[in-house]
């Protein structure tokens, strides 16, 4: 069983601030991969698909689920849906089970109405501005609430993993002289550029 508590310090590591989102993910993610037996991913062997979308209150909770389930950016298996949620399917690429985790809304509630959003984050102080004895107590509560209260675990299923390996043909810039994946090059005249390249020649 993954246990969430031993990733905490990374994960405040990597994240950079105390809050309860970093620490949700974690929890969130450790329910996904023991509800899959699976173990972290050092390569590409789960994918993440978070639900989180862009300015809105609680995506720090993405940090939680690449520190526990080693989905990350760098590796290209964690995806964000822009939903404005904080449901999170795991996928087992091997074997295409998956499962998907969501907090519980009255959880979620609870935390905002606490002094960490309503004194301090609503308010426009960052983060890492709160007092340690402010934010500590809401952090322990998301860390060691039990998982039915905290949150809901679906049923595994199968789910359709497209595939696309990675291509390691690049070529130079012709304009600015940088490497740049072969696909992603632009044909300009005789020359073969990049897309930053090719919007500063279309801006004239």
């Amino acid at each position: 069983m993954v246990d969430p508590k031993l990733f905490y310090e990374a994960g405040l590591l990597l994240h950079g601030h105390k809050c309860p989102a970093m620490p949700l993910g974690l929890r969130v993610g450790a329910a996904a991969m023991n509800a899959l037996g699976v173990e972290r991913a050092q390569d590409g062997q789960l994918l993440a698909l978070v639900e989180i979308g862009d300015d809105h209150c609680a995506t720090c909770f993405a940090d939680g689920i690449q520190s526990i389930t080693g989905c990350t950016l760098g590796k290209g298996n964690i995806k964000k849906l822009h939903l404005g949620k904080w449901g999170v399917t795991l996928v087992d690429v091997a074997t295409g089970r998956s499962v998907r985790v969501s907090p519980k809304a009255e959880a979620m509630a609870a935390n905002k109405q606490s002094a960490f959003f309503k004194e301090y984050r609503e308010k426009g102080v960052p983060a890492s501005k709160v007092p340690a004895e402010v934010v500590d107590p809401l952090v322990q509560r998301v860390m060691t609430a039990p998982q039915d209260k905290l949150l809901s675990v679906g049923e595994v299923a199968p789910f359709q993993v497209e595939r696309h390996p990675s291509t390691f043909a690049t070529l130079v810039c012709d304009r600015c002289g940088e490497m740049v994946v072969e696909g992603y090059a632009r044909v300009l005249g005789k020359e073969k550029i990049c897309i930053p390249c090719q919007t500063k020649s279309a801006a004239g």
